[in-house]
């Protein structure tokens, strides 16, 4: 007899296909609120119109703006928007772009509830593993204020709860996660993701799918995540192919949107696998973007897995339109159709460093929660092989 628990998260609101500023305007009148604090990209806020127009309806509340975030969110970058937001004593943050932007003002809400004032003092508020492979959270206080968020790509930060930050002294790539630090609110407008570079788009796409895939790989997979996993793994794919075909089609970018919300059902709900766990420490260590790393790596853990996982991979292969079919092999041609990288040696990075990362992705929580087990370097190193 199955038996879980499934955490719903305090994301109040989802609003799709409407534009930004009505929404905005619409929440900030809700919440009542007085003081907005802005967190986006360099890139949209200087080079394009799109920031401007999505806070166009409250700008007489905006009380800063911070747009230094920095890809893979290294610790001293989350430090420096912790303390403009400190200065600035927001009660709402909207946070526009990518998982990066998302991610970074979560960590700084850990920094703002336990008053964390250095890189280093983040130490002590993240995830760790310890030598059996089991997770250890510390207790994080209220943050001060919530934030809604207006995502540009396709990563998923905005339906979770946890956040990933590099120790640049390291390379390593820790989380963070406490209660009400993901988005209160979150606005699906696919006008507001036109300036996303297409292989950005793209890849994120792909990590979404690889939300879902390891999802339902999961050793604690939940009914509802296999249900709406399986309808955004097909919703996901079909529409990255039509965005493929035509990246002017609003539509297609919405429904990328929608099949994300549906993957990302069982992030930091259920445990995840090497994919994810591996991909972690690619970024951190050789900067590879998390899109990327899924693009790598699925194909070549899901081969991995498939001994312990047939059945969730058989009713990928359904919802993927071939029954039957290899999902794993059906998920790396949607990645090569895409024009997206398939392999490691594509990036340069060389067999030489394998040993390094394996044992470093032995630290990482997602790896020591695959579902075929792994404990030995040796065995990180054959994923990296077959994804070689």
């Amino acid at each position: 007899m199955p038996a879980g628990t499934y955490r719903y998260l305090p994301l109040e609101r989802v609003h799709f296909g409407r534009p930004t500023a009505q929404v905005l305007a619409e929440e900030a009148d809700q919440r009542r609120t007085a003081r907005i604090f802005v967190v986006t990209s360099r890139t949209l806020n200087r080079t394009t119109d799109a920031v401007g127009r999505a806070i166009a309806g409250v700008r007489d509340k905006v009380v800063g703006l911070f747009d230094a975030c920095v890809e893979h969110v290294p610790r001293d970058s989350v430090i420096a928007l912790a303390s403009a937001m400190r200065e600035a004593r927001p009660d709402l943050v909207v946070t526009i772009g990518g998982g990066t932007v998302i991610d970074s003002v979560k960590v700084a809400l850990v920094c703002l509830a336990e008053d964390v004032r250095t890189a280093a003092a983040l130490d002590a508020h993240r995830v760790r593993v310890d030598a059996a492979g089991q997770r250890i959270v510390p207790r994080i206080a209220p943050p001060p204020c919530r934030q809604i968020a207006v995502p540009t790509t396709l990563s998923a930060a905005e339906f979770s709860d946890l956040a990933g930050c590099t120790d640049s002294a390291t390379g390593s790539k820790h989380h963070v996660t406490a209660d009400g630090i993901g988005p209160a609110s979150v606005i699906l407008d696919p006008a507001m993701t036109v300036h996303t570079p297409a292989q950005l788009w793209l890849s994120t796409g792909i990590r979404a799918i690889d939300h879902a895939v390891e999802s339902l790989c999961s050793i604690d997979a939940q009914p509802l995540t296999d249900a709406t996993c399986l309808h955004g793994l097909a919703l996901l794919a079909a529409a990255l192919r039509r965005h493929q075909a035509d990246p002017t089609n609003h539509a297609a970018r919405l429904d990328c949107q929608l099949g994300v919300w549906l993957c990302a059902s069982g992030v930091n709900r259920v445990r995840y696998g090497a994919s994810h766990g591996i991909g972690h420490v690619l970024g951190g260590a050789l900067g590879v973007p998390h899109g990327t790393t899924s693009c790598l790596l699925l194909p070549a853990v899901m081969r991995y897995n498939l001994a312990v996982t047939a059945p969730a991979q058989r009713a990928m292969a359904r919802a993927l339109g071939q029954d039957g079919a290899d999902a794993a092999g059906l998920i790396a041609a949607l990645i090569r159709d895409l024009g997206l990288p398939t392999r490691l040696r594509e990036l340069e990075i060389p067999p030489s460093s394998f040993e390094g990362l394996a044992h470093k992705a032995l630290e990482n929580q997602w790896v020591r929660s695959n579902p075929r087990r792994i404990d030995r370097a040796q065995q990180v190193m054959d994923i990296l092989q077959d994804a070689w």
